[in-house]
């Protein structure tokens, strides 16, 4: 099955740079807005050599992960504190339904108000998008808890943080694994955009010079690595998530399939 869908994808893939070589070639789109498939692949190879985009590769890398880490942990620990403090919950409910979603491009302003086009403002708007994504998904995972398993463990007399990490932690994780997935994918999306936008620098500064320039297949080319960049994360956070999960009926199941 896993064979059979490969060979699919990879048939699929194909067809598709098959039809951005001929459609610009056939005249039915100008090249100079679409490129054929074969100059965007020379363009990338020119990219490849230069220093210059694997400098700015490492730029988006780092607003990527240090603004993921930052989302993830406060993510899980507030999320787990709200959710096992009864009025806590109560006091912050109608402030997250609030803030949650106002789209983080909204703070771009604020965030160049704040810190121009340093790095710190990529991380605002990275963290501002990615935390909100953690903590719903922990805030649902503690509400999943087994109630009777709960109440076994009090029996028990496990404490606080004993029913936390081993009632709580494994009912929850689940929840955790699918918030951190979707963060890891919204944190690159926000470090592009504002790149893009602010001017910080990265791949999403670059692919600004290469519109504003007119090196049109460069900007294709680029566009093409942060797609792929994007791919590998996700395969990544899932090949994480499998592991961190293997104990997990869902992932049982999906191994047998």
């Amino acid at each position: 099955m896993r064979g059979t869908n490969a060979v699919l994808g990879a048939a699929g893939l194909a067809v598709f740079l098959a039809l951005g070589e001929a459609v610009p070639r056939l005249g039915l789109v100008k090249d100079e807005y679409f490129p054929p498939t074969s100059r965007i692949a020379d363009a990338l190879a020119t990219e490849l050599a230069d220093e210059a985009f694997w400098t700015a590769l490492g730029d988006t890398l780092t607003g990527w992960a240090i603004g993921l880490t930052i989302a993830v942990t406060a993510g899980i620990l507030a999320g787990v504190l709200i959710s096992v403090t009864p009025y806590l919950r109560e006091a912050t409910a109608s402030t997250i339904e609030f803030l949650r979603p106002i789209p983080s491009v909204a703070l771009i302003p604020l965030a160049v108000l704040l810190f121009g086009t340093d790095l710190r403002s990529v991380l605002l708007l990275v963290v501002y998008a990615s935390f909100w994504q953690v903590l719903i998904q922990v805030m649902y995972g503690v509400r999943d808890v087994d109630p009777v398993a709960e109440e076994t463990a009090r029996s028990y007399g496990l404490g606080t943080w004993a029913r936390v990490r081993h009632v709580l932690w494994p009912s929850a994780l689940p929840y955790v694994m699918t918030g951190v997935r979707l963060a890891a994918t919204v944190a690159l999306i926000l470090a592009v955009t504002a790149e893009l936008v602010i001017g910080a620098p990265g791949l999403g500064a670059r692919i600004a010079v290469a519109q504003t320039s007119q090196a049109v297949p460069e900007m294709y080319a680029l566009v093409v690595v942060t797609g792929l960049l994007g791919l590998l994360i996700n395969v990544g956070a899932r090949t994480v998530e499998r592991r961190a999960l293997s104990w997990h009926q869902s992932v049982r199941g999906e191994v047998a399939v």
